[in-house]
C-alpha cells in the first residue's frame, strides 16, 4: 500500500461491512441511473412510454412545475428550462455511473446530496393527506424525515468508506487519481 493513497482495508477492518457497502454502492447507483434511463427513453416507469427526453420531453420539468412552495420561485427560473433539463439528466447519470463503478464518488454523493437535498425542500411542507382519484390518502409520515435523507446519507457513506474499492474500479481510479480525495 502506498503512504499517499488510503485504500478501504485500512479504514475499514470488516470485510461483511465492506462488501455491504459496495453491495449499497451498487444499488445507490441504480438507484440514480433507473430514472435517467426511464426519464431518457420513456420507459412507462415515471415517465409515459415514448415521452421520454429522446422523444423531445423536458425530463424536469413536470417534477419542477408542481412546486408550490417559496422555493419554487427560486428553483423555477433556475431550472424550468433546457438547461436545468441538462443538468438533471447529466446529474442523474453522473451520479449513477460513478457509484456503479465506484470512482469519482466523492464528487458523486456530494452532486447526489446537493440534487435529493433540493427535491426534499421543494416538496416542503410534506401533505398530511392530500386527495387522489377522489379518495383520501396519507401523505407523509414524519414532517421533516423522508427517503431523500437515506439517499444522501448512502451517497456519502459509500464516498467516505471507500465502497469503490471492493467490486469497482476505486482502488485503479485511486493509483490514476494519486490518492485526490475530491477525484477519488
Amino acid at each position: 500500500m502506498s503512504d499517499t493513497i488510503t485504500f478501504q482495508e485500512e479504514i475499514i477492518r470488516s470485510g461483511a461491512v465492506r462488501k455491504l457497502l459496495a453491495i449499497a454502492r451498487i444499488v445507490i447507483g441504480l438507484f440514480f441511473l433507473w430514472p435517467f434511463l426511464d426519464k431518457l427513453l420513456g420507459l412507462g416507469f415515471a415517465t409515459p412510454v415514448g415521452k421520454g427526453w429522446f422523444a423531445g420531453a423536458a425530463p424536469a420539468q413536470g417534477f419542477i412545475s408542481r412546486i408550490e412552495n417559496p422555493l419554487g420561485a427560486v428553483l423555477k427560473p433556475i431550472f424550468g428550462n433546457p438547461f436545468g433539463d441538462f443538468l438533471f439528466m447529466f446529474g442523474l447519470l453522473g451520479i449513477g455511473v460513478a457509484m456503479i463503478f465506484g470512482a469519482g464518488l466523492r464528487i458523486a454523493a456530494w452532486g447526489g446530496t446537493i440534487l435529493v437535498a433540493l427535491m426534499w425542500l421543494s416538496e416542503l411542507p410534506f401533505a398530511q393527506t392530500a386527495m387522489v382519484n377522489g379518495q383520501l390518502v396519507r401523505g407523509a409520515t414524519n414532517p421533516f424525515l423522508d427517503d431523500h435523507w437515506l439517499e444522501a446519507l448512502i451517497l456519502l457513506l459509500c464516498a467516505y468508506g471507500l465502497a469503490g474499492d471492493i467490486w469497482g474500479v476505486g482502488k485503479m481510479w485511486a493509483r490514476i487519481t494519486n490518492g485526490n480525495k475530491w477525484l477519488r
